[in-house]
């Protein structure tokens, strides 16, 4: 054959490009059935087998045994195909060895290509498959080259890309550096597969404290979620299965050591470990730590909640920016609304204002419909009248009243906040207007006046010492 000592190639292949034996030996039969066809046309009828024990790849062709031959290519006669198999008889299909080495010089080539092409396809798949089952794992790479501000990573027999929007604001890498990151995904295309790296998710953090924390890896710790800023601030919360650990001991570690471990990965992030709560209130309390919290209040058909803090922890709470409330509502996920006991204060006196402004609406009723959660006048309109008849005192006529001098109230008040708002930025225009009159008046005056001085002493500064002196 063509192809000297196939057995050993197709060890050595495998074993370098990590390729399963039977693909490439596949591959080796479609080449060669591939060059059969190149030199002998498509009628034929043949049969690529490669045979272990003598280490070669054997082509047969098939003939129908039959009574008279009109195609040499596909017929044989009886008689000569009782010398290859003397019980055949008319109608079978007789099998004949051909001899490979000469099949030429094209067919050669065409093999070849053949089976270059075929060994780079079973690459790729073999790239794809040892890759795709290892998604939210850490790797190690080096970096190869930054191409578009995307972060080419050399990956050992593959490269991963991490793209400019994976990557942490304000960390730099250069050419030859080792960089981790997380296998985000593995995508399939036309020229090979694609492996996205991230180093911004909330999994790498999660991975990372995998490969520091012991007890995550045992299952005595779990993780129950986490959420970043990359390359600021992140949070994440964990509990523990056996209440001898605590989970945010074994997170931090011996003098810190394990989470500084993970800080140091992530160029001084700044990490919140915060203990799980079954309780959603109790949790959103623990995620906005270091800020004490006065009182929550819930709204589970919006899943929101209302959080008062003492004046003087607002700022803690809410955070440089926003970013401790933002961290905290995307950690707990609910919709987080911080306010000051002062704010929450007026709010509430306001809206009890509003109650005993309706008609019909005493301080005992007021009282009432504060106690049973109606805090306003705006909570009244969105009520049904089933609320409102559960309240001693109230029936169904009551309540449908309330309700419509409600809607007439609160569509009144929206009104006169519209027409304040109109007024106030039409006094802003006139003052606007009368300022820049006033400034173009004194100007012009003065520097008239500036002009008439300066012109006087120049033409005359005798008359001007003299009437001094007088």
């Amino acid at each position: 054959m063509f192809i000297s000592d196939i057995k050993r190639v197709v060890d050595q292949v495998s074993r370098d490009k990590g390729i399963d034996r039977e693909i490439l030996i596949k591959a080796l039969e479609e080449a060669l059935k591939s060059a059969t066809r190149k030199k002998f046309g498509n009628k034929i009828e043949i049969e690529v087998q490669y045979n272990e024990e003598s280490g070669e790849i054997e082509v047969f062709q098939f003939k129908d045994v039959v009574e008279e031959i009109t195609d040499p290519e596909l017929h044989i006669t009886l008689e000569d195909g009782r010398k290859l198999d003397t019980e055949c008889q008319i109608g079978d299909s007789l099998g004949a060895r051909m001899d490979t080495s000469k099949f030429g010089r094209i067919a050669a080539q065409s093999a070849k290509q053949v089976i270059i092409q075929k060994i780079k396809d079973a690459e790729k798949d073999a790239v794809y498959a040892s890759f795709i089952d290892r998604k939210n794992e850490i790797i190690n790479g080096i970096v190869q080259r930054i191409d578009r501000g995307n972060i080419i990573v050399n990956l050992g027999h593959t490269e991963g890309i991490l793209p400019a929007r994976e990557q942490v604001p304000r960390e730099t890498y250069h050419r030859g550096e080792r960089i981790r990151a997380l296998i985000l995904d593995v995508l399939h295309n036309t020229r090979g597969p694609q492996i996205i790296l991230t180093r911004t998710h909330p999994n790498f953090l999660i991975n990372l404290f995998r490969t520091e924390v012991p007890e995550i890896s045992e299952g005595i710790v779990t993780i129950m979620g986490a959420a970043r800023e990359p390359g600021i601030r992140a949070k994440f919360t964990v509990t523990s299965s056996s209440s001898d650990i605590d989970p945010v001991g074994a997170c931090v570690g011996m003098k810190g050591s394990r989470v500084q471990n993970v800080v140091q990965e992530l160029k001084g992030e700044k990490i919140d470990i915060i203990p799980w709560h079954m309780d959603s209130a109790k949790f959103v309390c623990n995620a906005l730590a270091p800020a004490e919290i006065s009182r929550v209040i819930i709204d589970e058909d919006n899943r929101s909640m209302e959080v008062i803090v003492p004046d003087e922890f607002l700022s803690i709470a809410i955070g440089k920016r926003g970013q401790n409330v933002r961290l905290a509502s995307k950690l707990t996920k609910w919709h987080l609304d911080v306010k000051s006991e002062t704010s929450y204060g007026e709010t509430m006196k306001s809206g009890y204002n509003s109650l005993i402004a309706l008609p019909g609406i005493g301080v005992s009723m007021a009282d009432t419909l504060y106690e049973k959660g109606f805090f306003s006048v705006e909570e009244i309109a969105m009520a049904s009248v089933e609320d409102l008849v559960q309240i001693r005192g109230i029936g169904e006529e009551k309540a449908a009243r309330l309700i419509e001098i409600s809607l007439e109230t609160v569509a009144d008040m929206k009104y006169r906040n519209e027409l304040e708002k109109n007024k106030e930025s039409e006094d802003t225009s006139d003052d606007s207007g009368e300022d820049n009159e006033k400034s173009t008046g004194n100007t012009s005056d003065s520097s008239g006046e500036d002009n008439e001085n300066s012109t006087g002493q120049s033409e005359a500064p005798g008359e001007t010492d003299v009437g001094k002196t007088d």
